[in-house]
């Protein structure tokens, strides 16, 4: 059985889930629909009429749900593909499209977060806007330099060398 908005029947839930409160997502749902249909010129029903294939996704809400799901959970295309039925490329393209329109909806309604500032000025100007800021401080792979002293340069001495 997929996993679907619908069963979500408490505020925790929805929040746990979406990241968003039940009336928010619904209200997410208009503007989402709204920017699909203006990006691609028909709505999702039109699109399963002429599609030779089975849909994956009926509605606005259960596309939105499956992409708020996969970004509060950081699910791999694996785990979407086996909690909402599909297979693994079918995710893959799922939820690249669907990302592309979230975008656009969020930049539509003002909510997408701004990650370029023309100068500190400007950053602390927006910053000051917000009571709080989270920092995603995960490490990032980055390729070795070839060059010893560049290697050198980079290493902070925090992890110790393998043998």
């Amino acid at each position: 059985m997929a996993l679907s908005y619908r069963d979500i029947r408490d505020a925790r839930n929805w929040k746990a889930t979406t990241g968003l409160s039940s009336a928010k997502f619904y209200e997410l749902v208009g503007h989402f629909q709204k920017v699909y249909e203006d990006f691609l010129g028909e709505s999702i029903e039109e699109r399963h009429k002429n599609a030779k294939d089975e849909a994956t996704f009926s509605t606005y809400a259960v596309l939105l749900f499956i992409l708020l799901y996969s970004i509060k959970t950081g699910s791999t295309y694996d785990v979407i593909a086996f909690n909402f039925g599909m297979d693994r490329a079918n995710a893959f393209r799922n939820q690249s499209f669907g990302m592309s329109i979230l975008r656009m909806t969020l930049a539509e309604t003002g909510d997408l977060p701004k990650r370029v500032y023309e100068s500190v000025g400007e950053f602390q100007y927006e910053m000051e806007k917000h009571q709080s800021l989270l920092l995603d401080a995960t490490e990032q792979r980055r390729q070795r330099p070839g060059n010893e002293q560049d290697q050198k340069e980079d290493y902070s001495g925090k992890k110790k060398g393998t043998p």
